[in-house]
């Protein structure tokens, strides 16, 4: 059977734990077939980002237009969009009913906590991206940028995830998987989904593998969409794979930083091996 296909618009990871090494390894995992269109170039490992090289707007537009010009693309996500213009013209496409099934995760702040972007790009999301997109999906930090306020509690979780409704995407999910643990000792992502909202909860991973977990989070939920589940569905299983697979990769020794996520189930027993 033909395999259902989606498209990423995105920056690379030179060590190929986020960004669109991520997301297409995401793709893979959950029957998907992946397209992409790179947004930036990035020297970086496990520790740091060492240069960014941006692509001009026009060129990502001249690699969206080409996958949609011959693939039946069934859901697109976004990830690392770089500068005003991209934002722009990535919402451009959008506007025009070319990005289906659109999963906007607005990266904007560094683990560090640094902001990503001007002031101008910030804007362009809120404005211009937001209103076009099936689900968006910022963790803490980011619906921080977005609302210009605090998230200090799960209730002011579940108010962000609200309030971030109220900008025009069909459903939220504010990720909480980097805050403290609640008291149960569960990451909980709180979800709006067009008129109340509820919680995503998994037991919190002890490790410093993560790198790249948001990421893999909405190029999961595309991949679901895209397959044709509901909005829910799709967020529920991208759950349950993100907590695969970082329990997958918890103990992995990859670099000496924030390692990856174990994408493709290597920590599980290969078929071959069960009978051994």
């Amino acid at each position: 059977m033909t395999p259902s296909v989606a498209l990423t618009i995105a920056g690379s990871d030179s060590a190929g734990g986020a960004g669109i090494q991520a997301d297409l390894k995401t793709f893979a995992a959950l029957g998907v077939y992946g397209t992409s269109a790179i947004t930036a170039l990035t020297a970086q490992n496990t520790r740091e980002v060492r240069g960014v090289v941006v692509t001009p707007a026009d060129f990502v537009v001249a690699q969206v237009d080409a996958v949609l010009d011959d693939l039946d693309v069934a859901a697109v996500k976004t990830g690392m969009l770089a500068t005003a213009e991209i934002v722009g013209a990535v919402a451009g496409l959008a506007a025009a009913g070319r990005l289906p099934n659109l999963v906007v995760d607005p990266v904007m702040v560094a683990s560090s906590g640094a902001r990503l972007l001007e002031p101008l790009a910030e804007r362009r999301y809120v404005e211009d991206l937001l209103p076009h997109a099936v689900l968006t999906t910022p963790n803490l930090r980011e619906a921080e940028v977005l609302l210009g306020t605090t998230i200090r509690s799960l209730a002011d979780q579940h108010a962000a995830a609200a309030a971030l409704g109220a900008l025009g995407p069909g459903a939220v999910v504010v990720k909480g998987g980097h805050a403290v643990a609640d008291a149960a000792g569960e990451a909980v992502d709180v979800v709006w989904d067009g008129g109340s909202t509820y919680e995503l909860r998994a037991p919190r991973v002890r490790t410093d593998n993560n790198h790249g977990s948001g990421c893999t989070f909405a190029a999961a939920v595309a991949a679901g969409l895209a397959r044709g589940a509901d909005v829910r569905t799709a967020c529920q299983a991208a759950k349950e794979y993100v907590t695969r697979a970082v329990t997958g990769g918890a103990r992995w020794r990859l670099g000496g930083g924030h390692g990856p996520l174990d994408h493709l189930g290597w920590a599980a027993p290969h078929p071959r091996d069960r009978d051994r």
